[in-house]
C-alpha cells in the first residue's frame, strides 16, 4: 500500500488558516469602525460570521485575540506599504484615489526619473499621494483606535509600541526608497519625515468627516514643494 499523505488533515487546516484569516480581518473592521473597547469577543466572532466557541478555539481569550489582531493590523500596514512600494515603482495605477480625486494617478502620465531611482516631479507627487493613501485607509483608521485605548491602558501600550516604531521604521525606508532620496542628509531626511507626518495628519483630518477636497490640493502644494527641495 502507498504510504498515507495526511491529505484528509489538509483540508481540515486550511479551513483552520481560512476561520483565523475571518477572525483576523472582522478585528481590524470592528477595531476601525467601532472602536477598540467596543470590539469584544462576541462583536468580533459576529462579524467574521462565526460562533463564539470557534472564535475561543482560536483565541480562548480576549487577550490573546487582541495581540494576534494588533500583529496583524500592523502586518496589514506593512503590505500597504510593500503595495505602495511596487505600485510607484511600476507607474501603472489609474482611478479614484483615497486623496479624493477622480483622476489618473500621477504615475500613469508620462513620468520620467531625473536619474536612477530619482522620480521627477510627477513622480514626487505620486508618492506622496500613495503615502496618503495609507494614512487615510481602514489598517490606519484601526491602528488610531489602538494608540487611544493604548495611550489609557500601560499593558496595550507596551504591546503597541514596539510594533508603531516598526512600522514607521519600515515607511521612513519605503518613503527614502521611493522618493531617492539621500537619507544621510540632513535637510532630505527631515522632508522625509515631515512628508510623513503631513500624511498622518491628514489621515487624522479625514477621521470624521470626508476630507477629500481640501486633502487633494494640500497634496499636490506639497509635493509641488518637496519636488522643488530636492531639485526635481
Amino acid at each position: 500500500m502507498p504510504p498515507t499523505t495526511g491529505g484528509a488533515a489538509e483540508p481540515k487546516q486550511d479551513r483552520s488558516r481560512v476561520t483565523r484569516q475571518r477572525l483576523l480581518e472582522a478585528t481590524v473592521r470592528c477595531v476601525a469602525e467601532r472602536g477598540w473597547a467596543a470590539s469584544t469577543m462576541a462583536v468580533i466572532a459576529a462579524e467574521a460570521g462565526i460562533s463564539r466557541g470557534a472564535l475561543q478555539h482560536h483565541f480562548p481569550t480576549r487577550e490573546a485575540l487582541v495581540v494576534a489582531g494588533l500583529e496583524h493590523i500592523f502586518e496589514e500596514r506593512r503590505l500597504d506599504l510593500d503595495r505602495l512600494t511596487a505600485t510607484v515603482g511600476a507607474g501603472t495605477s489609474s482611478g479614484t484615489n483615497d486623496t479624493g480625486a477622480d483622476e489618473t494617478h500621477p504615475a500613469e502620465s508620462d513620468t520620467t526619473e531625473t536619474d536612477a531611482g530619482r522620480p521627477d516631479a510627477d513622480g514626487v507627487h505620486a508618492v506622496v499621494v500613495r503615502l496618503v493613501e495609507i494614512y487615510t485607509g481602514e489598517h490606519f483608521r484601526a491602528a488610531l483606535q489602538v494608540w487611544s485605548a493604548a495611550a489609557a491602558d500601560p499593558a496595550l501600550r507596551e504591546t503597541v509600541l514596539p510594533l508603531e516604531r516598526h512600522f514607521a521604521r519600515s515607511a521612513h525606508a519605503m518613503a527614502v526608497a521611493a522618493l531617492g532620496v539621500d537619507d544621510t542628509d540632513p535637510q532630505q531626511r527631515a522632508l522625509v519625515q515631515a512628508t510623513l507626518d503631513l500624511a498622518r495628519g491628514l489621515g487624522l483630518g479625514d477621521l470624521l468627516t470626508d476630507d477629500s477636497r481640501r486633502r487633494t490640493h494640500v497634496v499636490r502644494a506639497w509635493s509641488t514643494q518637496l519636488a522643488a527641495a530636492l531639485g526635481r
